[in-house]
């Protein structure tokens, strides 16, 4: 009794300001900033823990996966029921959402009726509950006129905590908002509903998506509001949602793309997290709810305990003295006798006292003015509180989505539902200004759902609709991609039989298997300094590798890069290798050996027939070359006229090599078993040891191979030829005609446009210009970009295709090219490179197995272990290329253990050592 009179000397000396006296009383519930931040950062570890799939069971904000991947795009149409149950009532729609009418274009038509759930059945049997929702279903369709027979599509609106492993599956956790229906907890809700409406008969139902309140909530506001990717619901229970990366979502399977996640933040602070912030009303508030110890955040935010904490603390400081001079009332003293409605009423900018007055004297009181004041202010902390509460949370999720999204500033919309904000006068206003102030560098954009839920149930099944007929027809357009083992065994035998054919003398063949007078691969003993000259591109290498007999390690080598210009590269072959002779000059001079007559080795990457290792005739140009007066002209020759014109220095020029055979010499130098080079990169190709009787074209030509003392000689196949004659036809897709028609060689290098790098970009390009004039990419809208031939440069496949890399890095990577994405737009860019650069593996690793079956069959061998040499950016660069296809040649050459050697010094190196070899053979 004490201490009741010494509280109310203390206060009384306050009297002239009554809100002091509250904000002394109830100063654990002014939240600073400072707390209001630690509160965001507390929330943030939570939400971790609850995307986490080995924290989750253990976690209080569930972080619910919803496998709501997509917002609206305003492409969405159709026509849906919806059920919306989350309340002491509930709602049949009928929804119709025309195509074209979102992103700020309005429009979507609903029909509704709303039914009350009698009392009995919140607390009955499962079965029952839904027996009533399901009757009232086939009652909305009778008095609607809607055809019990014709097949409707139900969205289903069920605001509790649910577990989803799909779309159309929800197994319920646990009621909340007084509902207490046995025997449904753990039950999936969506068969509960099937089943109710089997067992009312007579209606042709789909029940194709079920989602949260907050889930629809985001959905209806994102149809008209592109960046409303939060939903927030602040009314008789609180939740928010967001799209999350799938990335963090650990217990859905997949990382591409993103998906709504379905925070249940209501739980919030049941481990603990706030128990320096809860305070004694708060406590006194829980005991008293049906589930003490849980939703502990909802009991401080939402508008079913608001008005109860108001009243326990108005009847605290009565019973203190220090309000109505220590009268309590029966009335006060009733649990729910001040609701949330009597919380926003006193608020109310004009009237709030004259309300407050009356809610008072209705509670058998007799306030005094000051009483009046006291109240109200009472009213504003607690109410203050939760919106406070709500911003910090929300300062959580916008920070992690900014995270997520490497940004630092964002710009998004929150879609809001619920009573609470809806009714309250001040409560939208203080949110957002605290929202901002907390995290000043995001424009938040709070947007009210005009509809509710039920719009947003009907739009979720809208777009997933869209995204089940968008998946569709991007599948039908890639599935010329996608090779059967069937496929890639023809493609084995075209190719083994275009290498037989190509071996001939008389015939001919889209493969050229062309000699290259390469016999040996090195043995380790090569000794000396040899100059190597590389031409295959844009840059022309020139390199000097000193090999020290043996010491493989003890390989010194020097080199520097020239660039080709375009106009080099497609002018007259004079020009080029004039071009070539005076970088060859620079280099001499920058290693001080001018004066030197160095053996060298020419690395020419382009088709040539040769009747010596030192000669060769260019058949055609490839990869972009197209200088004049060079096909049918020994390049040897024409490298030593242009040595001659600029009279600099001379050169002893030894071997003349494809790219591909100095990628198979160079490998070899470190592994014997070596007798196959793979070029995957600008261009295509693949070289091997072939048994000399095959070779008809050296007899037919008169080439000079030392005569019995050799037994193989190394072929230069020039496979990117196959299908030249037609016979890959059945395979080639609309996109490849398109590519091949606009090259430099229309009807040429048919193969090579299926794998090389130089095309695979553009064949990329030509399906997403496909895409997007039929509306399933980028919004329809064809930009400029988009349709510039070379745009799409094969490295992005690369950068796109990495494991490593996030949706938004693509998404980066495509705006670099004038191409405005959406999240869902990137995954199926990420689907197109992936289709394309897996048959480019698949058809390299079939063409691969052809070669090292012929080599397996020429020995007679049952199982033949051999070495590729590989080098090029695909191969190197690519994250799946070489694992492909490796898998490919496994599966189609089951006989032959082949195992790839990805070349560190490239061809350069190789023509070093042919050159090496070469002198070696020479001497002996």
């Amino acid at each position: 009794m004490l201490a009741v009179h010494l509280v109310s000397f203390y206060f009384a000396k306050l009297k002239e300001d009554p809100t002091k006296k509250v904000d002394r009383f109830l100063h654990a519930m002014r939240l600073h900033d400072d707390q209001l931040s630690d509160i965001s950062t507390r929330f943030q570890a939570e939400m971790k823990k609850g995307l986490s799939a080995e924290s989750n069971v253990a976690a209080a904000v569930r972080m619910l996966p919803t496998h709501v991947r997509s917002t609206p795009d305003g492409s969405e149409k159709g026509q849906f029921l919806a059920l919306d149950l989350g309340g002491s009532k509930f709602k049949v729609l009928r929804v119709k959402v025309r195509e074209g009418m979102g992103i700020r274009k309005g429009g979507v038509e609903m029909e509704e009726r709303t039914y009350p759930i009698p009392k009995e059945k919140l607390s009955g049997r499962g079965t029952e509950l839904f027996d009533h929702v399901s009757q009232s279903l086939k009652d909305f369709l009778q008095k609607k006129n809607i055809s019990l027979e014709k097949k409707h599509p139900l969205a289903f609106t069920f605001s509790f905590p649910c577990e989803h492993h799909t779309l159309d599956q929800g197994l319920l956790l646990n009621w909340s908002k007084n509902f207490r229906a046995r025997c449904l907890q753990g039950k999936d809700v969506v068969q509960a509903l099937k089943e109710a409406i089997d067992r009312t008969g007579d209606m042709n139902i789909e029940v194709l998506a079920m989602v949260n309140d907050t889930v629809a909530t985001m959905m209806t506001c994102g149809f008209d509001d592109q960046y409303c990717e939060i939903g927030l619901i602040i009314g008789t229970g609180t939740n928010a949602c967001y799209m999350e990366d799938m990335r963090h979502v650990d217990l859905v399977e997949g990382d591409e793309g993103r998906m709504c996640v379905n925070t249940e933040w209501g739980a919030f602070g049941d481990d603990g997290a706030l128990n320096d912030y809860i305070t004694e009303f708060d406590r006194d508030v829980d005991a008293a709810s049906i589930n003490p110890g849980k939703q502990t955040f909802e009991k401080m935010v939402s508008g079913m305990y608001l008005g109860e904490l108001v009243r326990l603390v108005v009847l605290k400081m009565a019973k203190l003295g220090l309000l109505f001079d220590g009268c309590v009332s029966n009335e006060l003293r009733t649990k729910g006798k001040i609701t949330t409605a009597h919380v926003a009423a006193m608020e109310e900018y004009k009237c709030g006292l004259k309300n407050t007055r009356d809610i008072l004297t209705d509670l058998d009181l007799n306030p005094s003015p000051d009483d009046c004041i006291a109240v109200q202010h009472v009213s504003t902390i607690v109410s203050f509180r939760s919106s406070n509460l709500v911003a910090a949370g929300l300062a959580a999720i916008l920070t992690r989505i900014k995270k997520n999204r490497c940004l630092r500033a964002l710009r998004i919309t929150v879609g809001v539902d619920g009573t609470v904000y809806k009714t309250h006068p001040q409560y939208p206003k203080r949110l957002h200004k605290v929202v901002r102030r907390l995290l000043p560098e995001c424009h938040v954009r709070f947007v009210l759902s005009d509809s509710g839920s039920s719009k947003g149930a009907a739009l979720v099944t809208a777009v997933a609709q869209r995204l089940a007929s968008q998946k569709r027809q991007v599948d039908d357009s890639l599935s010329p991609f996608r090779l059967s083992q069937e496929q890639l065994q023809l493609v084995k035998a075209k190719m083994r039989a275009g290498l037989e054919a190509g071996l001939k003398s008389k015939g001919s063949s889209a493969i050229k298997m062309l000699p290259s007078f390469v016999c040996h691969t090195p043995d380790g003993t090569e000794y000396g300094k040899y100059l190597a000259l590389d031409l295959g591109g844009t840059n022309f290498r020139v390199l000097l590798v000193n090999f020290k007999g043996g010491l493989q390690s003890s390989t010194r080598l020097y080199h520097k890069i020239y660039t080709i210009p375009l106009e080099i590269m497609q002018g007259t072959g004079e020009e080029l290798f004039d071009h070539i002779a005076e970088c060859i000059s620079d280099f001499l001079d920058y290693m001080g050996m001018k004066n030197t007559r160095v053996p060298t080795g020419f690395t020419f990457s382009f088709p040539c027939e040769q009747t010596a290792i030192d000669t060769g005739t260019l058949v055609s140009w490839t990869k972009g070359f197209k200088a004049t007066d060079c096909e049918g002209h020994d390049v040897v020759n024409m490298l030593r006229e242009a040595i001659k014109r600029l009279n600099e220095f001379d050169l002893d020029i030894v071997a003349v090599v494809n790219d591909t055979v100095g990628t198979m010499m160079s490998c070899a130098y470190e592994d014997p078993e070596c007798e196959i080079g793979l070029i995957a990169g600008t261009g295509s190709n693949v070289c091997y040891m072939e048994e000399l009787r095959n070779i008809e074209k050296t007899e037919q030509k008169g080439g000079k191979t030392e005569g019995d003392k050799i037994s193989k000689m190394c072929i230069n196949t020039e496979w990117g030829g196959l299908g030249d004659d037609g016979s890959l036809d059945d395979i080639i897709t609309p996109y490849d005609t398109e590519v091949n028609q606009n090259s430099i060689n229309p009807g040429k290098q048919r193969f090579e446009k299926l794998t090389s790098g130089m095309y695979l970009g553009e064949v990329v390009r030509q399906v997403l210009l496909d895409l997007t004039r039929g509306g399933l990419l980028f919004r329809g809208h064809v930009t400029e970009a988009l349709k510039t031939p070379g745009i799409f440069q094969t490295k992005y496949l690369s950068q796109i295709e990495s494991d490593r890399l996030a949706l938004l890095q693509v998404r980066s990577i495509l705006q670099q090219l004038g191409l405005d994405t959406t999240c869902d737009d990137s995954i199926i860019v990420k689907e197109v490179c992936g289709a394309v650069s897996r048959r480019a593996a698949q058809l390299c690793g079939a063409g691969m197995a052809a070669v090292a079956d012929k080599i397996r069959e020429n020995r007679g061998l049952d199982h033949l272990n051999i070495t590729v040499g590989v080098d090029g950016a695909l191969y190197k660069l690519h994250p799946h290329f070489s694992r492909i296809l490796r898998e490919t040649t496994g599966a189609l050459a089951p006989q032959c253990k082949v195992t790839f050697m990805p070349s560190e010094e490239g061809s350069g190196k190789g023509a070093a050592l042919i050159t090496a070899v070469a002198r070696k053979t020479q001497e002996m």
